[in-house]
């Protein structure tokens, strides 16, 4: 640029370069299945590259971490970069991360079974059960009918196998952890399942569940009847749950995240700031917008940004 001094002198005055750096808007959230594989700096180095993200930050030392990136990639190029190992990568806007509402599924979520089907066993027919359970949670059939019909096969079934059931039951890694921080961070926490109050109440209880909703075993002081309390809770009444309790709270839908296995979980899967498909049946895992494949529930906390550091209730 040229101006004109005082007395006739021309001066040449050169302005500094700008550099413009493309703004990281995004976030690819990394995170390793504990017992399978380490990131290790060699891993996360090639999958940066391959992403073109900026430097990563660590959110636990060899399980998770962040890599910052201007566009979110293609589901091709995710694929390419993790190169088929047992590994997860969610990308998220990095503007509100942080949720403040967390709706979760319980069976083959939040506990590692189907608790009707461990019931079942108790009857005789679970295996007949499960093939029944497992066609409804790819969306093969009915919800409600299917739920209606298992059901009703467990007439006469003794109360006490409902304890012994439960005696079964095992939480999902990571469960405890993913209730208590968030809750600790002020989020309301809710388990909405297609399952029963009976083993919902229980689950809710031992992690801190602010709220718990599921169907009703009827029985008659001694065994069950075979019949299950109306209304029953399924797909539509999972995202209506959602939204209630997201307005309860005046929080938009992006402020959410929901997750879930089956078919059922879909429509709150997809409504969900953030929906996860956990471990999930094809339908679920081919629709959702994310998906934890490999790790454990711990990775609903990473994708949040949260560093291990901050987790509570391991």
């Amino acid at each position: 640029m040229i101006q004109r001094a005082r007395f006739g002198i021309h001066l040449h005055v050169r302005r500094p370069a700008v550099r413009f750096r493309a703004a990281m808007n995004y976030v690819t959230t990394i995170v390793a299945r504990r017992d399978a594989i380490t990131l290790t700096p060699a891993i996360i180095n090639q999958i940066r590259n391959a992403l073109r993200g900026a430097p990563p930050t660590i959110l636990s030392p060899g399980e998770a971490v962040d890599i910052p990136l201007s566009t979110p990639p293609t589901p091709e190029l995710l694929g390419a970069a993790l190169e088929g190992r047992p590994i997860d990568a969610i990308t998220v806007k990095t503007r509100a991360r942080r949720k403040a509402l967390l709706v979760a599924d319980m069976d083959s979520t939040i506990v590692t079974g189907e608790t009707l089907d461990e019931l079942a066993g108790f009857a005789g027919i679970g295996e007949k059960i499960a093939a029944i359970t497992a066609r409804a949670m790819r969306g093969e059939l009915d919800f409600k009918e299917a739920l209606r019909e298992r059901v009703s096969m467990l007439k006469g079934l003794n109360l006490d196998a409902l304890e012994k059931t439960w005696a079964r039951i095992e939480l999902t890694p990571g469960a405890r952890e993913l209730v208590a921080t968030m809750r600790a961070k002020g989020a309301l926490t809710a388990l909405i399942s297609g399952g029963f109050s009976f083993f919902t109440g229980k689950v809710a209880a031992q992690l801190g569940f602010d709220v718990h909703r599921s169907n009703t075993l009827m029985d008659d002081g001694i065994a069950l009847t075979g019949i299950v309390g109306e209304p029953i809770i399924d797909r539509d009444s999972k995202l209506a749950a959602l939204t209630e309790l997201a307005a309860q709270r005046g929080l938009k839908l992006s402020a959410t995240l929901a997750v879930g296995d089956g078919a059922n979980d879909l429509d709150m899967i997809r409504a969900a700031g953030l929906g996860v498909a956990f471990h999930a049946k094809p339908i679920v895992a081919t629709e959702a917008r994310a998906r934890v494949d490999h790790a454990d529930l711990r990775a609903l906390l990473f994708a949040q940004g949260y560093p291990a550091s901050e987790f509570t209730g391991d």
